[in-house]
């Protein structure tokens, strides 16, 4: 029975680890997540697998490596925010998609995503067709991000813009 405690204060105790980090190294770990975000998820749970369930050496060695990889991700987190070339080639660049009511077919090729993708996405967002879409862009997040003429009519009523936006019209 012993032993059985041990796993559950072992498991317990990476589990407030692991929330504590991500509150303390920032939360836009969880709201974009990018290629490093999906690798660095994939190590931590590899890394603290054996933590929860060996011994105490095991949990040690754990609680070392999810450590490491919380500062090595928060040190590159930083480096890639102040080298915006650096963070291109790693993150990649967004890719225009659709361009007032145009699909980029060259672009949709080179990201492989299928017309049907592009529509499902357009609908998502609540725009019938493509024609009514005035730009519609990949992000490097790996969203689709579509803007139209209704959506920014819908919300700059609600953020009481119209004014402005007229004006310019």
């Amino acid at each position: 029975m012993d032993g059985n405690f041990s796993i559950v204060i072992q498991t317990v105790t990476i589990y407030l680890l692991i929330v504590a980090s991500l509150r303390l190294f920032g939360k836009k770990e969880l709201a974009q997540l990018s290629i490093i975000d999906l690798v660095f998820i994939l190590l931590i749970s590899n890394s603290v697998q054996n933590a929860m369930v060996g011994d105490v050496e095991d949990f040690k060695k754990g609680l070392l490596s999810a450590g490491g990889l919380f500062i090595v991700n928060f040190i590159l987190k930083k480096i890639l925010y102040r080298n915006e070339h650096l963070s291109k080639i790693v993150e990649g660049e967004p890719v225009t998609l659709v361009y007032r009511g145009q699909p980029n077919q060259k672009n949709l090729k080179n990201t492989e995503i299928s017309l049907t993708e592009l529509m499902a996405a357009i609908r998502e967002h609540g725009v019938e067709s493509i024609e009514k879409v005035d730009l519609a862009v990949l992000e490097v997040d790996g969203n689709i991000s579509v803007l139209s003429n209704d959506f920014a009519h819908k919300t700059s009523q609600k953020r009481k813009f119209h004014k402005v936006i007229k004006k310019q019209e």
